[in-house]
């Protein structure tokens, strides 16, 4: 695979710490001069890797916005069912999921993954059709959860859903027409969060599958949230409860 860029400080800082080796060049706007920076210059230095200072037009070429920086790297690859059971059975505590159905933005799909990362989701389930990969956006959005949270693609999201089931992990669905609210819900045990894609929701195949639905409480005039601001609220309400003694 070729290698893709992937810009802004916080992404390139975060896989030259996580994974270095995935890069084999660093570029550098030549007008600019600051710490962030100084300091994306020492990483690369230090982990060996080519350091090319650039005109700034060259940079605009690449990326729209790069913060003065891209790096070059080789993506990590999306990984498949075959990777989901054994990350499951090595878990010494109550698996917490987060399963897209259907996403196709990638600042979605990158803002759920660092939100992900930092709630302590141990993998991200989508289907493999009709829904994005691992892009250069998803990775600059993500700040570096793209390669610490595994994103797990099946061919066959109803399935796999069942055979979450048979391992004993609960399903909560979002909907906006469920009866109960996320707040009423138990989230402390196995647990997948299956949120809909954006604008249609849940498919009725994927609906039927879950456990539970729970809506969140709308008291203004919108009908709906963002997909990945709905998305930290149901996570970080999971964490709440999986956290307090």
């Amino acid at each position: 695979m070729a290698d893709l860029p992937i810009p802004g400080i916080h992404s390139v800082r975060a896989v030259l710490v996580r994974d270095p080796e995935r890069v084999s060049k660093v570029w550098l706007c030549r007008q600019r001069r600051d710490q962030r920076l100084g300091e994306i210059a020492a990483l690369t230095r230090a982990a060996g890797i080519p350091l090319h200072q650039v005109e700034r037009e060259e940079l605009d070429r690449v990326a729209a916005k790069h913060q003065g920086v891209i790096a070059w790297a080789r993506m990590p690859g999306v990984r498949g069912e075959q990777d989901l059971w054994p990350l499951l059975a090595g878990l010494r505590e109550p698996p917490l999921l987060l399963v897209l159905d259907g996403i196709q933005d990638p600042h979605n799909l990158g803002a759920c993954l660092r939100t992900a990362d930092a709630a302590g989701v141990h993998a991200v389930l989508s289907s493999k059709d009709q829904t994005v990969g691992l892009t250069p956006t998803v990775f600059k959005v993500a700040s570096g959860a793209a390669q610490s949270v595994p994103y797990v693609q099946v061919t066959n999201l109803a399935r796999t859903l069942d055979q979450l089931k048979e391992r004993g992990i609960w399903l909560l669905g979002t909907a906006a027409d469920a009866e109960t609210l996320l707040y009423q819900q138990d989230l402390r045990g196995p647990l997948g969060i299956v949120m809909g894609s954006e604008g249609k929701g849940l498919r009725r195949l994927i609906r039927s599958r879950c456990d539970f639905l729970a809506r969140l409480p709308l008291l203004g005039r919108v009908e709906s949230l963002n997909l990945s601001v709905a998305t930290g609220i149901f996570l970080y309400e999971a964490l709440r409860q999986r956290t307090q003694s």
